[in-house]
């Protein structure tokens, strides 16, 4: 920036010409060093000034690292001063995930308006559940009005749909008004690939390599050192210029990088020193299915050095053990055997044989402290990714939510789960190129069939149809009835529980024992002087539990005297032994 202009810059480092377009004017720009880096000096050009890119003639392109993109993922990107916003969080020092509780929010769905603005709205009911962080789903620019925000693109701008990115700001400024730090959902693995302009400017992908969703991003072949920045300065910008309090790194299985500094371990150097500069801790937690620890293990001793990871043994030891789906990936848990391990050790698979991959997996993290591990009864895969988008009924939910929140791990909750909401949360699109608009139903409907759910493909809804997302939208008016005002008050008797009793967020695992009956399907918790002890079995149980007095119970018919607490089927219970 200039005081009578803009600088622009891009790096298209195959480029034989490139010009910034303003207005219908070009502007050529110049290289600058040997590393492919192109600028020019546009006297009038400012916060506001729409432009794009040309490459050898081609295009108009939006910029790579286009702050804003105001008509969406295929129009001119913007002009964005970040320092034209006014922030009041001045006193505002973070806060530490250590015993902290954690809120998962898809913004487009967590009131009926969809923006950030209504989202703030709606802080008072997070402070009075009691939750630490909020982690927000994706807000880059993606295609067409909603979207869960994994297929975005031009990943330095915010959405407009939700609010741009002084909307982002607001929201995060009130959040940390009142108390709460904010996570942001952002995906390295891929992009787009609706948008997705970034080839043209230079080597950003693998040529051959890809996963699930697409191309690898380019992270150890020629050219890779200026993609690394590209992806550690955007994670950085989340972090500086929108006061982000930490970032959720999606599916880092799927990065490919075989370099002896792994771009894990080099972002988590460089948010180190940014939270030193900045004066407040910074989380980075990724999303991981390979049961690593040295994920999670500091730098010095041969790990990564990231503050946390997202654990799914956990969720799925409690789904199945709760449910008794047995389906795919849940096929080695269920009992109480895998959910007592799983509580103590954090893996089911720390270097057992898992039958849905056909190997052996994992390793063991049972000397990692348990706050370094994310643990949901729900969230938006494990729901979304189900053909109705359904969510755990109530009792289930009481017991699962009563076993999660006095649990070792850092417990995560998904929106209107504190309430036993009914909306479904369903995967929903708007492409607007034909070609994947007109398939995206066919597409989903063969994820189901290609993994043996032939019934589920057949319920599936359109993922294109609007009702679609409108149905997945929270329906903030259940808090009207009684039973779901009940299931709230739970999670605010359990959260506040969790904050008094340090004994529910001591993080050693091996201070954690669970005894239990197979059969009978009970199991007791011993968390120093506490137990919480839970009854997932269809008929009630007797248990003895001698000297001790109930702090908590799910169910008005669970029976406490001097020697025995009686359980209810499917009851939880939490006791306090001197």
């Amino acid at each position: 920036m200039r005081n009578d202009g803009w600088t622009f810059e891009v790096w298209a480092p195959r480029a034989d010409s490139v010009e910034a377009e303003i207005g219908g004017t070009r502007h050529r720009m110049c290289r600058t060093g040997e590393r492919g880096w192109w600028s020019a000096d546009v006297p009038g050009a400012g916060h506001g000034t729409d432009y794009a890119f040309i490459v050898d003639g081609e295009g108009p392109y939006p910029d790579p690292m286009s702050r804003r993109q105001p008509e969406g993922v295929f129009g001119p990107s913007r002009v964005y001063d970040h320092d034209r916003f006014t922030w009041s969080d001045h006193d505002w020092r973070g806060r530490d995930l250590r015993g902290a509780v954690i809120y998962e929010m898809h913004v487009g769905t967590f009131t009926v308006a969809g923006t950030f603005a209504e989202a703030v709205r709606r802080l008072d009911h997070l402070v009075e559940l009691g939750v630490d962080f909020v982690e927000l789903l994706p807000v880059p620019p993606v295609p067409g009005r909603h979207n869960w925000g994994y297929d975005g693109v031009d990943l330095w701008a915010v959405t407009e749909n939700y609010g741009g990115p002084d909307g982002l700001k607001i929201f995060v400024d009130a959040c940390h008004r009142a108390g709460i730090g904010v996570i942001l959902d952002v995906v390295y693995n891929h992009l787009g690939p609706s948008g997705n302009f970034l080839e043209p400017f230079g080597p950003y992908f693998h040529d051959s390599l890809g996963s699930f969703w697409g191309k690898a991003v380019n992270l150890d072949g020629p050219g890779s050192d200026e993609v690394r920045r590209y992806i550690i300065g955007n994670a950085l910008s989340w972090l500086r210029d929108f006061h982000i309090d930490g970032l959720r790194l999606d599916a880092v299985h799927a990065l490919h990088d075989k370099r002896a500094v792994h771009l894990l371990e080099e972002l988590a150097a460089e948010a180190d020193l940014l939270a030193v500069s900045l004066g407040r801790p910074l989380l980075l937690i990724a999303e991981s299915d390979a049961n690593d620890p040295r994920l999670v293990t500091p730098r010095d001793a041969g790990g990564y050095g990231l503050d946390a990871a997202w654990d799914d043994d956990v969720h799925h030891a409690l789904h199945a053990a709760l449910t008794g789906e047995r389906h795919g990936y849940y096929g080695d848990f269920g009992s109480m055997a895998v959910l007592a391990k799983t509580l103590t050790s954090a893996y089911l698979h720390d270097g057992t044989y898992s039958s849905f991959r056909g190997r052996r997996h994992g390793r063991p993290a049972r000397h990692i402290p348990g706050y370094r591990f994310v643990a949901a009864l729900q969230n938006h895969d494990q729901i979304g990714n189900r053909a109705e988008g359904d969510r755990l009924p109530g009792d289930l939910l009481r017991v699962g939510a009563g076993l999660l929140l006095t649990s070792p791990f850092t417990p995560m909750l998904f929106m209107g789960e504190e309430w036993g909401a009914r909306t479904p949360f369903l995967f929903f699109t708007d492409h607007v190129e034909p070609e994947l608009a007109e398939g995206e139903a066919d597409r989903r409907r063969r994820e189901f069939t290609d993994h043996g759910y032939d019934d589920w493909a057949a319920k599936a809804p359109d993922p294109q149809d609007e009702t679609t997302f409108l149905r997945s939208k929270l329906d903030w008016s259940e808090l009207e009835h009684d039973s779901h005002r009940s299931q709230l008050n739970w999670y605010r008797d359990l959260i506040a529980l969790r904050r008094a009793l340090p004994e529910l967020t001591d993080p050693r695992l091996r201070e954690v024992t669970v005894d239990f009956d197979e059969d009978a399907r009970w199991l007791v918790v011993h968390r120093g002087s506490l137990r919480v002890a839970a009854n997932l079995g269809a008929d009630p149980v007797d248990l003895p539990l001698p000297h001790s007095r109930v702090l908590l119970a799910s169910d008005e018919d669970i029976t406490h005297d001097s020697g025995h607490i009686r359980l209810p089927a499917t009851s939880l219970a939490i006791l306090k032994v001197p």
